[in-house]
């Protein structure tokens, strides 16, 4: 299968997620443009260092698309499954297009939510130390495996870190990784605090 790929540090898509994007740079509002007029799909994978792109990545569809008089257009990108880019396809177009092979990645994986206090409580730490605007209340009302994925996504985490979130093979290793992170991430925040 060969796909439109966006690569965009920071934003990560889980399967069964939505993520809302902002497209204004031209050779991406073409990517769109691309999508639309085919399949609407579009994969989402974080980049290194001299752009070099990583593996692993999660493909969506635009479910919701707005082109906005200056010629923007707001997406909505539902998460439909995991891919690996097995190689960059040359094209005339600016932006990139890979062949991909589709792998499912956390599925059929189930978490108790009696887990979810213990991460709604290390969440709600982490969120006021790095001051994220979510509403607790209301996230809280998540199961724990979309907790799971919305925490990823709206936190400023490391690429480094979101990729390894992203490249894990269940919830309950993805369950684990985020606690100890957010762990770490507190530990860390506290230390500089004290130094100043």
């Amino acid at each position: 299968m060969q796909i439109p790929i966006f690569p965009l540090n920071g934003a990560i898509l889980f399967p069964k997620t939505n993520l809302p994007l902002n497209i204004f740079e031209k050779r991406y509002i073409d990517m769109i443009d691309y999508s639309l007029s085919n399949n609407r799909i579009i994969g989402m994978v974080q980049h290194k260092e001299k752009n070099k792109l990583y593996d692993v990545g999660c493909y969506g569809k635009i479910t919701i698309f707005n082109e906005l008089p200056d010629n923007r257009y707001l997406i909505n990108l539902e998460g439909i499954n995991c891919f690996k880019i097995i190689n960059e396809i040359d094209s005339v177009h600016k932006f990139r297009i890979c062949e991909i092979e589709i792998f499912d990645r956390f599925n059929g994986d189930n978490l108790e939510d009696g887990l979810k206090s213990k991460l709604l409580d290390s969440f709600k730490k982490y969120k006021k130390a790095k001051n994220i605007n979510v509403d607790i209340n209301d996230i809280s009302k998540l199961n724990i495996i979309d907790l799971l994925k919305l925490i990823v996504m709206i936190s400023p985490f490391d690429v480094s870190v979101k990729q390894m979130f992203l490249e894990l093979e269940s919830y309950k290793e993805l369950y684990k990784n985020i606690l100890s992170t957010l762990e770490i991430e507190l530990a860390s925040n506290q230390e500089s605090a004290s130094i100043n």
